[in-house]
């Protein structure tokens, strides 16, 4: 009887050992990033910044979802860790992806980098961009550009790339703050970061500087506030075109080449819009605006025009009262002209 129940826990043993998954085994996020974390330990290659990590959702997964050989005696066990490939969790972008002029041409890690990887709203179209760039030189895209797209320089600074070369219907306005590099009077401006919001929001923090009640809700008076605040005068916000979904399917989509695919829209495209500021972990996270405000280029958003869609109320009655002030003159001179003609033939 003993020596059956000595069999049966070792047949428990043995099986619990099959069962129980390497990953359990393998050390946690922070017993990686204790090396990682150190370029001058593991070397740039092999360099994780934690904090930026930390803020994906591969962190959450944990280090062994993805090196799940690795062992508590790494790196003295001389395993070589193993990788999952990319499409293991993400199988669904393989088929968009195979269809793009990428496929052939670049690999996820290319583009992605996994230890830093975050969703699209985590994003700025700035950092979207300068991926882009690691292949595509701005210079040279304006160049190619300028051939048919009039301000060639201005669509590439203020559109993500994605914006025009993925099937996206649906677009909406992200605003950014921006401030001065310098003192200059005409300095260029750069994004906010977040150290320098956080001073200027003070207690309330870099949200503080533009959501004044801290509702996580941005209404037209605070961005009127925001902009007639004297404290704010190195501020602006600029706004970026950005798709609300995407994509990997990157192509050259003929009906981009009709202005009037986002210029003719009318206002009813620009009315959902938000806000992003900058997170503790390099990335970004918006804030609702109140609807319709970017179509308020007076108070709301001064810095931003889009031609074809962007309307305000009082700038066109203004419009209308410059034009019939025009025609005042010439339809006044006309007419006293045509009712006093007798009088001149004297």
């Amino acid at each position: 009887m003993i020596r059956e129940l000595t069999k049966t826990s070792l047949w428990l043993v043995l099986l619990l050992a099959l069962l129980l998954p390497v990953s359990a085994l393998a050390m946690e996020n922070e017993d990686c990033l204790g090396c990682h974390n150190d370029s001058d330990m593991v070397g740039e290659e092999l360099f994780i910044n934690a904090q930026v990590f930390d803020h994906t959702v591969h962190a959450e997964m944990g280090c062994a979802s993805c090196h799940d050989n690795v062992t508590e005696e790494h790196p003295d066990d001389g395993l070589t860790p193993a990788k999952a490939g990319c499409l293991d969790c993400h199988e669904n972008i393989n088929e968009d992806y195979a269809g793009s002029v990428h496929a052939n041409n670049a690999s996820c890690g290319d583009c992605h980098n996994p230890h830093q990887v975050r969703g699209l709203t985590e994003v700025s179209g700035h950092d979207l961009n300068q991926q882009c760039a690691v292949c595509h030189e701005s210079a040279d895209m304006v160049q190619q550009h300028d051939e048919w797209l009039p301000q060639a320089n201005l669509h590439i600074a203020k559109l993500p790339c994605i914006s025009c070369h993925t099937e996206s219907d649906d677009y909406e306005i992200v605003l950014y703050i921006i401030q001065k590099e310098s003192d200059k009077v005409l300095g260029d401006f750069e994004l906010s970061a977040l150290d320098d919001l956080q001073k200027l929001g003070g207690e309330k923090g870099a949200q503080g500087v533009i959501d004044l009640n801290g509702d996580d809700f941005i209404s037209l008076t605070e961005l009127r506030t925001f902009h007639r605040n004297p404290a704010n005068e190195d501020l602006r916000l600029q706004a970026t075109l950005m798709p609300s979904d995407v994509s990997h399917k990157i192509e050259i989509l003929e009906d981009r080449y009709d202005c009037s695919y986002c210029h003719a829209a009318g206002p009813e495209a620009v009315q959902t819009s938000y806000v992003a500021l900058p997170t503790a972990g390099g990335g970004y996270q918006r804030i609702d605006v109140e609807k319709g405000a970017v179509l308020d280029a007076l108070y709301g958003t001064p810095d931003f025009y889009m031609m074809g869609a962007t309307r305000n109320a009082s700038m066109n009655i203004i419009g209308l009262l410059i034009i019939l002030g025009g025609l005042v003159m010439p339809i006044g001179h006309g007419t006293l002209r045509f009712f006093t003609r007798k009088n001149r033939k004297h």
